[in-house]
C-alpha cells in the first residue's frame, strides 16, 4: 500500500500543488509555518475524511477560496486508485473513488490505512480521555466497516436524545419519547463496547512487547479499557441517569465516556498483588514514562494494523523525531524500515549517516516544494 501522486488546489497555503512520492521514505523539511504539515494532513484528510489535527473543512480551504481539490493516487495489490476529494464552505465534503462519487465514508475506510505521528499523540496519556476515544475510534474505522457503521448510529442518537433533553425544559410531554432513543444508544453502544473492549486486548499484549524494549525490560506497560458502562448494566443505567440527563440536557451514561488507562509496572519487589504492582501511568508517571507508553500504543497500532489488513499501512511523521531521544528515535525508525514514510522536519540533520534508506527529499517554503536529488549526507 503506498501513496503515489498527490494534487492539491486551494488547499492551506497551496494554491497548487503535485508531488510524487517514493515508495520508501520520503523527507519533507523546511521551516515552521512553511507547509509541511498540511501536506500530511491533507493525505491524511484524503484517507479517513478527518484531519489529524481536527480541523473544519472549511478551515483548511486557502484563505481566498470558495472550495479546496484534492486528489491522491495510491496503489493498494498493484492496483491504482484515484481518490478526489472537494471541501466546501458551507456543504458537506464531496468525495469520489475512481471517478464514482461515494455516499458512505465506509467506502473510503476499506481501501487505506495511514498511521499518523505528531507531537500531541506523544501526549495521548496525558490529555484528556476524549483524545483517547478519538484513537480509538479512528484506527476500529479503518479496520472495520462495521464499527463504523455502529458508531454514527451512535453518534446520530445522541445527537438526537440531547436535543430531545434540551425540549423537556418546554415540554415535559416529550420525555416518553426517551424510550425510543434509549434503545437506538443501547442497540449501537453494545457493539461499541465489544470492539473497544477486544480491540484494546489485542493493541495492549502488543505494546506490552514494544514497551518492554523501549525500556530495556526496566518497565511492563498495560492498556486497560475502561468503559463508562457494561453491557449487562447498559439499560439500568440509563433508567438511574434519567434525571441527571434531564437536569443537565445532556446523556452521561454510554461509549461516549469511555477512557483508556496506561498501567505501568512499579519496581518495587515487596509488591505482593498485580494490582499493587501496577500504577496509572497518567497520574504517577515521569514525562518521559508517559511518551514512552504513548509511543508504544502508536507502534502497536502500526503493528496491529500490519496483522489486520494482511499488508503495511502508510506512515506519516509530523515533525515527530525532534521530540524523542536517540535511543526512541532508532526504535521508530527500526519499526518502520520497509513501509512508505512520509517524514517532516526542520532540517535533515536528523537523517544523516544513513539511518533511512532510499530517502526522497523534498525542501519547503511558503507554500511551494522543490524536489532535491543529492543524496543525504
Amino acid at each position: 500500500m503506498k501513496v503515489k501522486l498527490l494534487e492539491l488546489r486551494d488547499f492551506r497555503n497551496y494554491h497548487t500543488l503535485q508531488v510524487e512520492f517514493s515508495e520508501d521514505a520520503n523527507l519533507l523539511y523546511g521551516d515552521n509555518a512553511q507547509g509541511k504539515t498540511n501536506i500530511l494532513e491533507a493525505i491524511y484528510l484524503c484517507g479517513t475524511t478527518k484531519s489529524h489535527r481536527g480541523s473544519k473543512d472549511k478551515d483548511m480551504i486557502r484563505y481566498d477560496g470558495e472550495e479546496s481539490h484534492i486528489r491522491m493516487f495510491i496503489e493498494r495489490d498493484s492496483i491504482t486508485h484515484k481518490i478526489d476529494m472537494h471541501l466546501k464552505q458551507n456543504k458537506a465534503k464531496g468525495i469520489a473513488i475512481d471517478g464514482i462519487p461515494i455516499k458512505k465514508s465506509s467506502e473510503l475506510f476499506s481501501l487505506i490505512n495511514i498511521v499518523s505521528f505528531s507531537p500531541e499523540d506523544l501526549s495521548i496519556v496525558k490529555n484528556g480521555p476524549g483524545e483517547r476515544r478519538r484513537f480509538m475510534d479512528m484506527e476500529l474505522c479503518q479496520l472495520d466497516k462495521i464499527y463504523l457503521f455502529h458508531l454514527a448510529n451512535y453518534n446520530k442518537a445522541i445527537t438526537q436524545r440531547n436535543s430531545l433533553l434540551k425540549q423537556l425544559q418546554y415540554s415535559r410531554g416529550l420525555e416518553d419519547t426517551l424510550a425510543v432513543w434509549n434503545e437506538h444508544l443501547i442497540t449501537s453502544g453494545t457493539k461499541l463496547i465489544k470492539a473497544r473492549t477486544e480491540f484494546i486486548k489485542e493493541i495492549s499484549d502488543i505494546a506490552e512487547k514494544i514497551h518492554e524494549k523501549l525500556s530495556d525490560g526496566r518497565e511492563t506497560l498495560k492498556l486497560l479499557y475502561e468503559p463508562n458502562v457494561i453491557e449487562e448494566d447498559y439499560k439500568k443505567a440509563m433508567k438511574e441517569s434519567l434525571q441527571k440527563d434531564i437536569a443537565t440536557k445532556m446523556t452521561n451514561v454510554g461509549p461516549h465516556r469511555d477512557d483508556i488507562s496506561f498501567q505501568l509496572s512499579k519496581l518495587n519487589e515487596t509488591m505482593k498483588t498485580e494490582k499493587e504492582a501496577y500504577e496509572d501511568v497518567r497520574r504517577f508517571g515521569s514525562q518521559g514514562q508517559q511518551r514512552t507508553a504513548a509511543l508504544s500504543l502508536k507502534l502497536a497500532e502500526i503493528e496491529l494494523v500490519k496483522m489486520r489488513i494482511k499488508d503495511t499501512p502508510i506512515i506519516l511523521l509530523d515533525d515527530v523525531l525532534s521530540e524523542l531521544d536517540r535511543n526512541r528515535q532508532e526504535q521508530l525508525l527500526s519499526c518502520i524500515q520497509g513501509m512508505q514514510t512520509i517524514i517532516t522536519c526542520t532540517g535533515l540533520e536528523e537523517f544523516v549517516n544513513d539511518r533511512l534508506e532510499h530517502n526522497q527529499v523534498y525542501h519547503v517554503k511558503n507554500g511551494n516544494i522543490e524536489k532535491i536529488n543529492e543524496k543525504i549526507k
